[in-house]
């Protein structure tokens, strides 16, 4: 096979949106750290809709990212959580895997903590291939061809060859 060709995890992305509720946030931000050991930072929004209470300058959720050999012991843990099946839905025509998970104890090895309650969170898998590189370099950056992209096909047999991963029936 073409080394050029090969799929990797670029990296994978947990977030909690607790949305105005100052405690839901705080409770996000532990529960992202128990996970990981690593602090998360607060996301900030940038308009003001009146209807939901949001100013700028408010924070209304927590993210992390983690990359390399972290990122691919988390996508163990998360896909654990949902059983190792996951829907069509949950894959973009871009290489990304989306999905939700209800509650964090689900996750392999998360122990449950008094404080944070039950809570869920959002992650975000995002597949690359060598060569991507181009696309996100600031001098000059270049296209990805289209046969260099990652199909939706391509992500559904990479984590069903590497996470053993079953394709379930949407609910």
């Amino acid at each position: 096979m073409n080394k050029m060709k090969e799929i990797r995890i670029e990296k994978i992305t947990l977030n909690v949106g607790a949305g105005k509720d100052q405690k839901v946030l705080e409770k996000g931000v532990k529960l992202l750290k128990n996970l990981t050991g690593i602090e998360p930072v607060k996301t900030i929004t940038q308009k003001r809709i009146q209807g939901w209470g949001l100013r700028p300058g408010l924070p209304i959720g927590t993210k992390l990212t983690l990359r390399g050999e972290e990122a691919k012991k988390m996508v163990e843990r998360v896909v654990y959580s949902k059983d190792n099946v996951l829907n069509l839905s949950h894959f973009d025509d871009n290489g990304n895997i989306s999905f939700g998970i209800l509650e964090y104890v689900d996750i392999k090895d998360a122990k449950y903590d008094v404080d944070i309650g039950m809570m869920g969170l959002q992650t975000s898998i995002t597949l690359s291939r060598p060569g991507f590189r181009v696309k996100n370099k600031r001098i000059r950056p270049g296209k990805i061809s289209k046969d260099h992209r990652i199909s939706k096909q391509e992500a559904i047999d990479f984590m069903k060859k590497n996470y053993n991963v079953k394709i379930g029936e949407e609910q």
